[in-house]
């Protein structure tokens, strides 16, 4: 999809040539009084009733006398927080899906901007006009293609909407590594689309196999891939927008691209569901496709242990010890216990790039779907200032998450008789003694565990990928340059050229 911001009157708005003119209505009308066909328009609506302004109400109008637009949607915008303007566009845009409309005006002067009204306006269009083509070449194209956002003062909200413009890019990267089946989506593909990503300077990407990952003496991820035809891959990705040498962000994502259970196999019911477990690497690629786009001034590294849990002859069984790349040894207790077995090697690759901040993404545990449903992402963290933050980045970003505790007390039920660890503890607090697991393998790092199982998909009808947490983390890693560019305002590369060169 295609975003351009303009600054217009509502004048301007109406006199813009476009398929169809989305305006939002907030209860109380911004300071600034408007004139013309369209303020007319939305004046008399809402004065004879046809017209609520609560969020996501809505008057469809065909061919206004003063306005070029051949089809206008009102949309009540409610108090104009980021919350209601995403609701807002999203049911305008649900009136919008016509095959007539390809380019789209969306008018927001009348709502008094905040902090990511803009940014949650521009996601809002492209969540309601995604469409998933890559397997289904019958699917339609996404109906509307061209978006003008239109503001009072598009400079007062430029850095905004860039943001928006860049989450819809890493979203949408997302959804589409996310979607496709697992035969389109295997560790190599998902090596390659890495691969392309880092053609995107200043991204870098190292792939390493099954002979790398065994000399890295990462035990329990290769433990899980053994059950598989398809080999494994370690992918090592690296943003360098920050200072050489500057302590970068690490993200780890669980990458199985299938998840059968291995021999715990899972019920045949909904097994489709499991090319999504590779949810978290799909949102460490989209993040990173955020940052091309953006280029913010910080270090980010992507680690994404990619494989299968295949039930084969050779697959690991209940009961097998193995060891991990930290040395720790591992009883598999349930081999549908397999992505905390990949990560916590990937967590122990993370401490060489001695990190500001350790997040490890996944869609971890049913028991987390239990406590928080399809709302929040589950949050576990050692460390009070980063969960901090990362709730605070959720929250501003739409995209919210939950701190869960990590008392000591919840690790008794993973001791083992037979080795140092068992990988499951029983049903009781499921997501919090997987991260108890996670835990003993990030031994003094700034380490948070985000379990997105109930929040990386959509089932039923909706069926299929959200993209999350991908405006968290894009968000996260955005005011980490802030905070680490002292009082000076981030500043881009692409940002420092453009100064370069106008000097």
């Amino acid at each position: 999809m295609d975003f351009e911001l303009k600054s217009l009157s509502a004048e301007q708005a109406a006199a813009l040539t476009a398929d169809a003119l989305l305006v939002l209505v907030p209860e109380a009308a911004h300071a600034a009084a408007a004139q013309g066909a369209l303020a007319s328009l939305v004046d008399q609506a809402v004065a004879s009733g046809d017209l609520e302004t609560a969020v996501g109400k809505s008057l469809s109008c065909y061919r206004v006398a003063g306005i070029q637009s051949a089809r206008v949607v009102l949309v009540g915008a409610g108090d104009g927080s980021p919350v209601a303007v995403r609701k807002a566009v999203a049911a305008g845009m649900g009136l919008l899906k016509q095959p007539g409309v390809k380019k789209l005006v969306l008018w927001l002067g009348g709502i008094s901007l905040e902090p990511g009204c803009v940014s949650a306006a521009v996601q809002a269009c492209a969540e309601a006009s995604y469409v998933y083509t890559t397997t289904k070449p019958s699917a339609k194209a996404r109906a509307v293609a061209q978006v003008v956002v239109g503001v009072p003062q598009a400079k007062a909200v430029q850095v905004a909407f860039d943001a928006g413009v860049a989450t819809v890019a890493g979203v949408e990267f997302a959804k589409e590594w996310a979607n496709r089946p697992a035969n389109h989506a295997t560790p190599s593909l998902l090596a390659d689309a890495a691969r392309k990503l880092a053609r995107k300077s200043p991204i870098k990407t190292e792939v390493l196999g099954p002979k790398d990952v065994e000399a890295l003496g990462m035990g329990a991820f290769m433990a899980v891939a053994q059950g598989s035809v398809e080999p494994l891959r370690f992918i090592v990705m690296r943003y360098n927008g920050g200072e050489k040498g500057s302590a970068p962000v690490v993200l780890v994502g669980k990458g199985i691209t299938f998840d059968t259970g291995g021999i715990s196999i899972k019920p045949a019911a909904e097994m489709d569901e499991m090319k999504f477990d590779m949810g978290g690497a799909a949102s460490v690629l989209g993040t990173f496709a955020a940052l091309a786009h953006l280029q913010p001034s910080i270090n980010v590294v992507g680690l994404i242990p990619a494989c299968e849990n295949m039930p084969d002859g050779q697959a690991i069984k209940p009961g097998d010890v193995v060891t991990s790349m930290s040395g720790q040894t591992i009883e598999i207790l349930n081999t549908d216990a397999e992505g905390r077995l990949i990560l916590c090697d990937a967590l122990t690759y993370a401490a060489r790039f001695k990190p500001r901040s350790v997040i490890d993404i996944a869609t971890l545990t049913g028991a987390c779907v239990i406590a928080l449903g399809g709302v929040r992402s589950g949050l576990f963290s050692t460390r009070d200032d980063l969960a901090a933050a990362l709730q605070q980045a959720g929250d501003r970003a739409l995209d919210p998450c939950w701190r869960l505790p990590l008392d000591e007390e919840y690790g008794e039920g993973l001791k083992s008789n037979f080795a140092d660890m068992g990988n499951v503890a029983g049903r009781p607090g499921g997501a919090i003694t997987a991260a108890k697991f996670l835990q003993k393998f990030t031994a003094d790092l700034p380490w948070a565990h985000l379990d997105i199982a109930g929040t990386a998909w959509k089932g039923g009808m909706a069926k299929g990928s959200t993209g999350r947490p991908v405006p968290l983390l894009l968000q996260y890693i955005l005011e980490e340059a802030a905070r680490s560019a002292t009082a000076e305002p981030v500043v881009t590369p692409k940002a420092a050229a453009r100064r370069t060169r106008k000097a």
